[in-house]
């Protein structure tokens, strides 16, 4: 498991990102040079693996992602779709150009417990056009079961 609080989490300054395009930035994330959003401590989950137009991140489920019946609240494994989505986009992203996301859709397919432990997102841009990327994502469990899935709406912002 991994040790959520004790890395280094914040934002990256400008001159770390200034040039670099967006699979770089995020293969520096990776590699600890850049450091990663707090929410991922809060959520317990890290991006850890990228590529041309494919993201995945890993988490960790546990009780401080409980529902109010016990379960872990959907809300998580939507932002992991999100996330994965959003980054698989960056990935192809030109230096110094952002995206945000338009719409994120998720279905879930099966209960995520607590004690579901490690799962995994992954990714990939299906679309990708010079204002809008669309990009789809699956969450499974150690075994390779699907969770949930769904796919993401970004807009490509214009260099600053």
């Amino acid at each position: 498991m991994e040790d959520w609080q004790n890395r280094t989490y914040g934002l990256a300054t400008a001159e770390q990102v200034k040039g670099l395009d967006g699979l770089t930035v995020l293969q520096k994330m990776i590699d600890g040079h850049i450091p990663p959003p707090s929410i991922c401590r809060q959520l317990t989950f890290s991006l850890v693996e990228v590529s041309k137009g494919f993201a995945a991140f890993e988490g960790d489920t546990g009780p401080h992602l409980h529902n109010p019946f016990g379960g872990v609240h959907g809300g998580w494994a939507l932002i992991l779709i999100d996330s994965a989505a959003g980054c698989a986009a960056h990935c192809l992203l030109p230096p110094d150009t952002g995206y945000v996301t338009i719409e994120t859709k998720g279905n879930f397919s099966k209960p995520i417990r607590p004690d579901t432990g490690r799962v995994r997102c992954e990714a990939k841009v299906i679309s990708a056009g010079k204002r809008i990327i669309s990009s789809e994502a699956w969450v499974k469990d150690s075994r390779g079961t699907i969770l949930a899935h769904g796919t993401s709406t970004l807009m490509v912002l214009a260099k600053s």
